[in-house]
């Protein structure tokens, strides 16, 4: 099982790295996985609709560019459904079974996911109605997928 993580925006301090790899090293036991980091476009702190939706759309660009047809994608995605950890481990279960041997999550922007993204999408998961910030929402993706297999192997894990 192959997984990738496709995020728009880098970790940039060392306990968000640090957090990253424990979840990384937890997960080898059940997966390759395998993090892409791509640049973020700055943004004007006063941007226009119009003007956020244009770098939406090229960060879609990037994030289009690093997909195969083949692949099967699952957007983070604010506003869709916030399944409970046992729901999202079955649905991370019919998307392996969907999607082969290789399944993507993309993590948009701080702006969102352009409109070409999301038309791209086979799936869509809300970690929360909560916002977090990009660096903490990977680390929070990466710990449930790490308890979605724990939960798929009848695995004990922390509550």
């Amino acid at each position: 099982m192959n997984i990738t993580i496709l995020c728009v925006g880098r970790l940039k301090e060392a306990y968000w790295k640090e957090a990253e790899a424990e979840y990384l090293k937890r997960l080898s036991a059940y997966a390759r996985v395998k993090v892409i980091e791509l640049d973020d476009l700055p943004t004007k702190g006063k941007a226009s609709l119009k003007e956020e939706a244009i770098t939406k759309e090229k960060e879609g660009e990037k994030v289009l560019s690093r997909l195969k047809p083949s692949d099967f994608v699952c957007l983070l995605d604010l506003g869709k459904k916030e399944p409970t950890s046992p729901e999202f481990a079955l649905q991370m279960r019919e998307m392996i079974v969907r999607g082969g041997a290789s399944l993507t999550f993309v993590i948009g922007g701080s702006l969102g996911l352009g409109e070409n993204l999301k038309r791209r999408g086979n799936a869509s998961v809300s970690l929360s109605k909560l916002t977090f910030p990009h660096q903490l929402a990977r680390i929070v993706l990466l710990e449930q997928i790490y308890r979605n297999f724990k939960i798929l192997a009848g695995e004990p894990y922390h509550k």
